[in-house]
């Protein structure tokens, strides 16, 4: 189970504002660069301030905004004719730098440790290329869980609401990366395994099939 599931849920309550928009001749393209610049902006506000609590509080506002973003980028590139290859290289190479913008902030918060939390971040970008790795493999983009991106940003949203709201954290607090990566693990471990699954040939090199135009991801 992951959030990515109720996916289609969210956007049917964007789509009336995803149609206003391309009737106003935004792109898609235009909406994701602008949630990777969104993060890169938040991400080095929060890392600026992190000595503020209520600077934290910004996670989770941008987080929310950020997950309509992506939502918003792939129904104008499937719904209205918007999808392109530079389409598809820029949204999964800016989910990855928006990531590691808003996930090595926290790096800078008592008791965290800088090494725990880079080591999450790694993580959470193989998640992400195990993920790509799929149609190279001859199966789909594999968006399984436990810690999607989705999952990553509620995380990562509830825990920036708790030092924002300047609740503290207890010394034991900086297990939470190692469960985290643990979990990044077992995800990583699960899309490998079923795209190998979906395949059809575990244990087997599979020529990659031909290369073709590709929409935002909804993830």
């Amino acid at each position: 189970m992951t959030l990515y599931q109720i996916k289609p849920k969210f956007q049917a309550l964007l789509r009336p504002l995803v149609k206003r928009l391309a009737a106003r001749g935004v792109t898609a393209n235009q909406v994701t660069l602008a949630a990777a610049a969104g993060s890169l902006v938040a991400g080095a506000l929060v890392a600026a301030l992190a000595w503020l609590p209520a600077v934290f509080l910004l996670m989770p506002l941008w987080l929310f905004l950020r997950m309509g973003l992506n939502a918003i980028d792939g129904m104008l590139a499937r719904e209205h004719g918007q999808q392109s290859v530079l389409g598809a290289y820029l949204n999964e190479l800016g989910d990855i730098v928006s990531d590691l913008a808003l996930i090595l902030p926290f790096a800078a918060v008592t008791p965290f440790g800088a090494g725990e939390v880079v080591g999450f971040a790694l993580l959470a970008v193989t998640v992400e290329c195990a993920g790509l790795i799929g149609p190279l493999a001859g199966a789909s983009r594999r968006y399984d869980g436990p810690l999607g991106k989705s999952d990553r940003a509620l995380v990562l949203g509830a825990l920036g609401l708790w030092i924002g709201l300047g609740l503290g954290l207890a010394p034991a607090a900086h297990w939470l990366w190692g469960l985290l990566s643990l979990l990044s693990i077992l995800t990583i471990v699960n899309r490998v395994r079923r795209g190998i699954e979906e395949a059809g040939q575990p244990g087997r090199a599979r020529t990659p099939p031909p290369a073709a135009p590709s929409s935002q991801s909804v993830e």
